[in-house]
């Protein structure tokens, strides 16, 4: 976790190795075409781009259009995931061919779900996973519950970030339970990132305000009515609660505190 107290200007996400100016990271699913994607990308100020591999074509389909011409490498950080895989088997297999296509690429979401109604992960094949991928020389940035203790075994399996939900993918339910997300950022050396449940602009505030290094999100901005404006909240909401965090709020007290003194009162 990062407690940097420098000027939010200067204040950057680190994540293996590499800088980024954004805390914002952001998913390419369920926009109605290509050029709203690249449009809410760019509203949005992610420099950072997920990718579900299994359903997005990044370079697999030849017949099919590729994201990668809109959402270009070399202005963006693609970040490869196994969304839609329910297996270890599944998920290292999918990492292994973004690498492929991606030239060497080892930066990658891991996320192994336990059922299609909850899309909760499945905790034990994350864990197996993370562990197979670390060791075949993958930086995995992993999704997962917002259990603390499972979230400094995956740190310790060696996951460069930690990324727990707020609340079930997709459902915008916001920060269900703010005090494990908290235990969980206090308690992690690498990036702690809140990855689903985010509904609007609020919620990633707050997800930031608790010390979060970042939120990752992708329906709360291309399910809503107006997707680019939404993006361009949202960048807003991230830079505000990271200042907010910075600046460490007023202690919240039970009674009123009047914010002039009574003393020296002219009459």
């Amino acid at each position: 976790m990062s407690t940097s107290t420098s000027a939010p200007n200067s204040d950057r996400l680190i994540i293996a190795g590499k800088d980024y100016g954004s805390r914002l990271l952001v998913g390419t699913g369920k926009y109605k075409d290509m050029d709203e994607t690249a449009r809410a990308i760019e509203a949005s100020g992610a420099e950072i781009v997920t990718i579900a591999v299994r359903r997005t074509n990044i370079g697999q389909n030849s017949d099919e259009p590729n994201i990668l011409d809109v959402l270009p490498p070399d202005r963006y950080t693609i970040l490869p995931n196994t969304a839609g895989c329910y297996d270890v088997d599944t998920a290292v297999r999918t990492c292994r061919l973004a690498r492929e296509l991606l030239d060497g690429h080892n930066l990658v979401k891991l996320e192994v779900l336990g059922d299609e109604k909850t899309l909760f992960p499945d905790v034990m094949a994350t864990l197996k996973a993370a562990e197979i991928l670390v060791k075949d020389g993958f930086e995995v940035m992993v999704y997962t519950n917002d259990d603390p203790i499972v979230a400094r075994e995956l740190e310790a399996i060696g996951c460069v970030a930690v990324m727990p939900l707020a609340a079930p993918i997709g459902s915008g339910l916001g920060i269900r339970n703010p005090l494990n997300i908290l235990t969980i950022v206090e308690n992690a050396k690498v990036p702690v990132l809140v990855d689903a449940g985010v509904g609007t602009a609020s919620d990633a505030a707050e997800a930031m305000e608790l010390g979060c290094d970042g939120v990752l999100m992708n329906t709360a901005i291309a399910a809503a009515r107006n997707p680019i404006l939404m993006a361009s909240a949202m960048r807003k909401a991230i830079e505000a609660g990271r200042e907010a965090f910075l600046a460490g709020r007023m202690p919240a007290k039970r009674f009123a505190s009047a914010s002039s003194p009574i003393e020296g009162l002219f009459f």
